[in-house]
This record gives C-alpha cells, structure tokens and sequence, in this order.
C-alpha cells in the first residue's frame, strides 16, 4: 500500500513537473499533477486486475482523455492542457530508449523485444484517446450551437 501511495505522489511530481517544463499556467498545475496521479493510479489498478500492460495503458488514456475533457469544459480551456500533462506518466520513454540502446550496442532481439512493447503502448494510448474522443460532447456540457 505505501509503494503505491509513493509511486502515486511521484506520478503527480512528476505530471506537475512536466507541466511547469512546458509552462502550463499555474493556476492548473494542480489539476495537471491529479489528472496524472489519477492516470497512473488507473493504470496500477488495471494492471493489478487484467495482467496486461497494454490494456492498463489503454484504459487509463481513456480515462485521462475523459477526465481532461471534463476540466477543459469546467476551466473552459482546451483539452490538451490537462492530457498532455496528464499522459505523461504512460509516454513509453524508458521501452524507447533501450530499443535505441539496444539497437546500437546489444543483440538484434533484445532491440525488436523493445522496440515492439514501445509501439504496443503507443498504439493503446492512442486508441484510448480516439475512443474517449469518440464520446459525444453533450456528456461533458457541450451544447451544439445553432
């Protein structure tokens, strides 16, 4: 219980330290670091449940996706303020970096091993998104104008 409640306030350190990195307003680093806390909390209970990395990966973007829609339309701001800070925890970084690693230094498989585990979890943060898109506005507030 406690490595999660560390590995959760790093997780919104972190989201918060991103989005100070790449000079998101201050008055929303807080909802940043919660929407990335949340994310990465989403991915641990996933993964506890369903066993796989990509479907962890899948379902907290989603959720991400969802939840940065509803503060977009809450703060009336754009959705890319919160998610992009938000899925930074789920970025692929350290399965990139041993694919180019490895590609340079070690054997040929070790380099395909990573390099595909990386593309999974590119591809399930980006079909987690599409599909939270795909969401009609009217559940986040949204009216059509006529």
């Amino acid at each position: 219980m406690l490595n999660i409640l560390f590995q959760l306030t790093a997780a919104f350190i972190g989201t918060v330290s991103f989005s100070i990195l790449f000079s998101t307003p201050n008055k929303y680093l807080p909802q940043c670091g919660l929407i990335g806390a949340m994310g990465w909390g989403v991915y641990l209970l996933t993964l506890h449940l369903a066993g796989s990395s990509v479907a962890a990966i899948f379902a907290a973007s989603a959720i991400l996706t969802i939840c940065s829609r509803y503060l977009a339309r809450f703060y009336k701001v754009t959705t890319t303020l919160f998610l992009i800070s938000g899925i930074f925890t789920l970025v692929p970084g350290a399965g990139i970096y041993y694919t180019a690693y490895y590609t340079i230094i070690g054997p040929a498989q070790t380099a395909f091993y990573y390099g595909m585990l990386s593309l999974k979890t590119a591809l399930a943060i980006g079909l987690g998104i599409g599909v939270a898109y795909s969401l009609p506005p009217k559940l986040f507030g949204w009216k059509k104008r006529s």
